[in-house]
């Protein structure tokens, strides 16, 4: 049993029941903590234990919270509690607890995470079966914890992790063996006091990594951030780097520069951690993730791409060029954007009115705000599939339909997969029409 786990004061109460939550929750039973000991918090669902931080705090008496990286440390709530003497720790902690000859690869940055992550996962697959990729994609890695544990796998030789800015907050045992960041740029700005205190907190990364951090030198505002805040434990990549020469990745299956960008970085990685050539092969013939730049179908000849998990405005950028300088003789691009708002800069979209060929529809609950900010002109919806509709009957064959909303999903659906499932549903729809 994990000593971290052993010595942790009860009650422990688990903040946020999602897929983290749940997975801490599974961690702390197997290594036998009593049921009873457990309390759970989730203020938007009724199956837990506390709704109200107050009564938890009061009726609950926790000694230790494990606070899921979707709720902020910056609570009110939370930080009364750490004055008060409650550990404050995470799902991510937990399961790092639990590690012990594993070499860990941590992966962070405001686009590109999920698509580097998922090639060094593709490179792993080509050369072992030894590895685990998740964290902040996919599987929590408390799962790989309780598989370990219970003898269900062995140990990982390496374990590759996405880190949103939100877990690099609070991840006491993390250790990596090599890390990179892919992009700065603006995002969660609802959560953080600047765009400094959220790159400060993505750049975390280097003091908890051991060997090398590299950097992505396409990477938006990553370089001339690093610029400024120099260590000789880091390394600038560029997709011309004459040690990936003879790899060609331009002969790649991803679509898009920046792609290449990604697997420049994933490639590096490889290099630096001495896997194989073939890993580096192995990623090339990566596809692609879903929800993001994912090619659905061509249709009655037009084109529909999902870029649902587009919620940055260089992400927006990136698919839309990318989506634009693949077009189909005189095709029109339909861009729809929409959602939920962030607190982001619109204003960056501006320059989009510059592509000829291309048509603006906007949708959602900040559909005004979206419209008001970039300046861009188009028609406007309360909700997704309205805008679909429009959009359906205005497309003709060489025309390419992109979702790529830049604002969250949680306006109309639980999730960014959510909203791309509900947008390749409707093409499905369009295509049996």
């Amino acid at each position: 049993m994990s000593e971290f786990i052993k010595n942790l004061k009860t009650p422990i109460a688990i903040v946020g029941m999602g897929k983290s939550g749940e997975a801490a929750r599974r961690l702390l039973l197997h290594c036998g903590v009593p049921s009873q000991s457990i309390l759970t918090f989730d203020v938007k669902l009724d199956s837990v234990d506390f709704n109200d931080p107050a009564l938890l705090l009061s009726k609950g008496q926790p000694q230790t919270l494990v606070v899921s990286p979707g709720v902020p440390l910056s609570s009110s709530w939370i930080q009364d509690a750490q004055s008060a003497g409650l550990k404050i720790t995470s799902e991510l902690s937990l399961a790092c607890s639990c590690l012990t000859t594993e070499r860990l690869i941590g992966v962070t940055g405001s686009v590109g995470k999920s698509t580097t992550v998922s090639l060094l996962g593709t490179g792993l697959e080509a050369f072992t079966t030894a590895f685990f990729v998740g964290g902040n994609l996919g599987t929590p890695f408390a799962e790989y914890a309780i598989d370990v544990l219970s003898g269900a796998r062995p140990r990982a030789d390496w374990v590759v992790l996405e880190l949103s800015s939100y877990q690099l907050e609070n991840c006491e045992n993390l250790s990596l063996d090599f890390s990179a960041i892919t992009y700065f740029t603006s995002n969660h700005l609802e959560r953080y006091e600047s765009l400094e205190h959220y790159y400060r907190t993505k750049w975390n990364i280097l003091s908890l990594t051991k060997k090398m951090m590299l950097l992505n030198s396409e990477g938006g505002d990553l370089v001339e951030y690093f610029k400024n805040n120099h260590h000789e434990q880091i390394k600038v990549i560029s997709k011309n780097d004459p040690t990936l020469e003879s790899y060609q990745l331009e002969k790649a299956l991803l679509i898009g520069q920046h792609n290449q960008d990604n697997l420049a970085l994933a490639s590096s990685l490889a290099q630096a951690a001495g896997w194989p050539p073939a890993s580096i092969d192995g990623m090339k013939s990566f596809k692609g993730l879903v929800h993001r730049l994912e090619n659905v179908g061509t249709f009655k000849n037009i084109r529909f791409i999902n870029d649902s998990k587009a919620t940055a405005m260089d992400s927006v950028l990136i698919a839309a060029t990318a989506a634009y300088d693949t077009l189909e003789g005189s095709g029109k691009l339909f861009l729809l954007l929409g959602g939920r708002d962030k607190n982001l800069p619109w204003q960056d979209l501006g320059p989009l009115k510059n592509f000829r060929n291309i048509e603006f529809v906007f949708f959602g609950e900040c559909r005004n705000i979206a419209q008001q900010k970039s300046t861009l002109p188009g028609s406007s919806f309360s909700h997704l599939g309205e805008a679909l509709t429009h959009t359906f009957q205005r497309a003709n064959p060489q025309d390419t339909v992109l979702l790529s909303p830049g604002g969250t999903s949680l306006d109309e659906f639980k999730s960014f997969e959510e909203r791309g499932n509900f947008f390749k549903r409707k093409v499905e729809e369009f295509a049996k029409s």
